[in-house]
């Protein structure tokens, strides 16, 4: 289980490490490139790991549908309550949350990807919940593969954060840390989400249909509008296809 949770975390600092080898600006039509294929694993995610197990958790319900369709719901109000109360930055600089002008610009950066992990360690977290629960139909090697889904768009995400953070005019080091630590959000919220489900069993269906709802949540409001800014944005859309299909082939074959 804590392999399964630190996996994801893994992913953003080795994106976030990518400062020690790269330029001071990540080329743009990479960035797109990397949001699209983010945008897509997260979809996908959302689907074959989180809303089909909650519609099968939920056979013996009169409407079956309930579970996931308030889960879901519940997760995108929750990440809309974050969104507009924590302050920070999208990638074309403007800001959302709170306006403040106590924070510093790249406290809001790092802000802003941490408000993206937020919904991915709650979906490991409950995944891995779902696998040690008898009557679900997750199997640690679908949790697993979802971990790795995961880290794999984490990654991107880790280089994304460390990269503007240099160009800010932090060091290395400290662009790498701040990167690493927009992680540490995954095990946490992964472990809190495992405690709930541990308490109230007969709230897995709800939990995963929730985490769904964040993720899509995250994707509709930040990561395909950042994507869809400026110029190549069709290099986005391919990556969303290639995330797509990566993380359905993964959940599918380890399913």
């Amino acid at each position: 289980m804590f392999l399964g949770l630190m996996i994801p975390f893994a992913g953003t600092t080795l994106g976030a490490a990518m400062v020690f080898f790269m330029k001071n600006k990540i080329n743009e039509k990479i960035e797109k490139l990397l949001l699209g294929f983010a945008s897509g694993v997260m979809v996908a995610a959302s689907v074959w790991s989180l809303l089909i197990p909650s519609l099968e958790m939920a056979e013996g319900y009169k409407l079956k549908f309930i579970p996931a369709a308030v889960g879901f719901l519940l997760g995108m109000a929750f990440l809309l309550l974050l969104d507009t109360t924590i302050p920070h930055l999208h990638i074309d600089k403007t800001q959302e949350g709170i306006k403040t002008s106590r924070l510093k610009k790249t406290t809001m950066m790092v802000l802003a990807v941490t408000l993206h992990n937020i919904p991915e360690g709650m979906a490991v977290g409950v995944t891995l919940a779902a696998a040690l629960n008898s009557n679900s139909k997750i199997t640690l090697a679908s949790a697993t593969a979802l971990s790795v889904g995961i880290a794999i768009q984490n990654f991107p995400e880790g280089a994304i954060i460390s990269m503007p953070l240099k160009s800010e005019g932090k060091s290395k080091v400290k662009a790498f840390l701040l990167g690493t630590l927009s992680g540490v959000v995954e095990p946490v919220f992964g472990l809190i989400t495992i405690l709930l489900t541990g308490v109230i069993l007969n709230a897995l269906p709800y939990l995963l249909a929730f985490a769904a709802g964040a993720m899509i949540y995250v994707v509709v409001e930040e990561l395909i509008p950042d994507s869809q800014v400026g110029d190549h944005s069709n290099i986005a859309t391919i990556g969303l296809a290639i995330g797509f299909v990566l993380m359905m082939i993964l959940d599918v074959y380890f399913g």
